[in-house]
């Protein structure tokens, strides 16, 4: 403990020692806010959400802060006199630690500006945090193991300043329904002004837009399914859409605006980019994915592809095909991609392909509920809907009607909890056409019909959505294009002669 000449000066150095940079730190707005809440109990109030033991830069402060705000929030009375109790004894040079709380208080100010002197000292802890990591990065750097790669340094790097700013952020709180209010009818005029009258960002699927009024922002949107279902076919159909309708208009400031569609973080887990274009193309050229893979095409075939790609170049679609992220590092390239190019709409392909962090070791629920935690933090921090992908457990296959519900998600039950939207991809005709019978026979008539019943069609289920109905939407399906569109509607058909 620091010895204290007298009571204006807790030093953290001694004016003997050699001149040294000290971290920053303010030892008189310390005294100042622990003596105005020993005298006015009220100005631990002012800065309790904000304010936590280890921004005081005095190990002294620190234990007084913490007993007072526990002895606060547990509805008794913090003075000098019931502090000192759980104290203990230091040594302060020359007075006891009961003079130093009766000083503490004796010479407080107001509780009027207890706020201001709680950020500065929280301000202050923030620059001592910032000088640490400087500190590591300096180190690691230097001694870098022989595996480590300057990107994963400076990824953690990111992590740990981002960490930083929103442990920090003293500004939410209650705000006046007012404000809300206004929010509010903003968001209602610019679905007004918004292709489709959509509130959200418009899937280019107009039954599902309907049903759910688009991408909502901030919200995490899981889209789950058995393999074969068409999981990846329906983000990237619903990601490609967004990314081409984008528009946009400038600010005063020179920042973009977006009007329409949106910027587009498709992060592909499981296919490289190569396999992801691909997908696209042959859904935009209406060339079978196969005979792309293969080069069977016609020339006429071959100039719908070359006129595909040339108007993707210039589409805001932004793809990452690093295999073995952590939510860490998905999170600290998301917050890039929006720092430097913008990002409207995040897709994730898929979630049980992310890593937890390594202190959960090898308990994979708690690491799924880390990651889903971590998504939604991610979409409303930066207010842009996160569409996430989701493997489904192997139980839908033992039941007679393999339609998918909210108990098949796996591994998890953080996954429905923490989403916004929960909706299921089901084909039954991927179900069905393994099931032929024999041909001639009766049944095989029966499963004719039923097979022209479901073919080229698939099933939306929207499982849960907390700003809308629950429900089935239909849609086509084009396997060799991997392309889901909008189902034609009888009455919207063209009156048969």
């Amino acid at each position: 403990m620091v010895t204290i000449d007298h009571f204006a000066t807790l030093d953290l150095a001694s004016p003997q020692a050699p001149a040294f940079r000290t971290a920053p730190h303010n030892i008189e707005a310390e005294q100042a806010l622990l003596g105005a809440i020993l005298v006015n109990n009220d100005a631990f109030d002012r800065v309790s959400d904000f304010l936590k033991p280890e921004h005081f830069a005095e190990e002294l402060h620190r234990r007084i802060f913490d007993i007072a705000s526990q002895l606060i929030r547990a509805g008794k009375i913090a003075k000098p006199i019931t502090i000192k109790t759980y104290l203990g004894e230091h040594d302060l040079g020359g007075i006891s630690a009961q003079e130093y709380l009766a000083r503490l208080a004796g010479e407080a100010t107001s509780i009027i500006n207890a706020e201001d002197y709680g950020r500065t000292i929280h301000d202050l802890a923030v620059r001592r945090d910032l000088i640490v990591i400087g500190e590591e990065i300096v180190n690691a750097a230097y001694d870098a193991p022989v595996g480590a790669t300057p990107r994963a340094q400076i990824e953690e790097a990111e992590r740990k300043l981002y960490s930083i700013a929103e442990t920090g952020r003293y500004d939410g709180g209650f705000q006046s329904f007012s404000n809300a209010l206004t929010t509010a009818v903003d968001m209602a005029a610019k679905a007004f002004e918004r292709d489709g009258h959509l509130s959200g960002i418009a899937t280019g699927l107009s039954d599902l837009d309907r049903m759910m009024g688009g991408l909502q922002s901030s919200d995490l949107v899981i889209i789950a399914g058995r393999p074969g279902m068409g999981k990846t076919a329906l983000a990237t159909n619903i990601a490609f859409n967004i990314a081409k309708a984008y528009e946009f208009r400038p600010r005063p400031d020179g920042s973009a605006e977006t009007v329409n569609g949106g910027i587009v973080g498709f992060f592909s887990l499981e296919m490289s980019s190569e396999q992801l274009a691909t997908r696209i193309i042959a859904e935009q050229s209406t060339v079978a994915s196969y005979k792309i893979r293969r080069g069977d095409m016609t020339e006429a075939e071959f100039h719908r592809i070359v006129e595909a790609a040339r108007e993707m170049q210039s589409i805001p679609f932004y793809i990452d095909q690093t295999g073995g992220l952590s939510i860490a590092q998905l999170t600290a390239r998301a917050r890039r991609l929006k720092r430097q190019r913008g990002l409207d709409v995040l897709v994730v392909d898929y979630l049980q392909l992310l890593g937890g962090s390594k202190s959960r070791g090898d308990n994979r629920v708690q690491e799924l509920t880390e990651i889903t935690t971590g998504l939604k933090a991610l979409a409303k921090e930066l207010n842009v809907p996160v569409v996430a992908l989701s493997q489904l457990s192997r139980q839908v296959e033992s039941r007679d009607d393999k339609r998918p519900q909210l108990s098949d998600l796996r591994e998890s039950g953080s996954i429905e909890q923490d989403a916004d939207v929960v909706m299921f991809v089901f084909r039954e005709e991927y179900y069905l056409k393994n099931k032929q019978p024999r041909e001639g026979s009766e049944e095989f008539l029966t499963w004719q019909t039923d097979m022209e019943r479901v073919h080229g069609r698939a099933e939306v289920i929207i499982g849960k959505q907390r700003h809308g109905p629950t429900g089935t939407v239909e849609l086509a399906f084009e396997a060799e294009m991997t392309r889901f569109a909008n189902l034609a509607h009888e009455e919207n058909l063209p009156e048969r002669i």
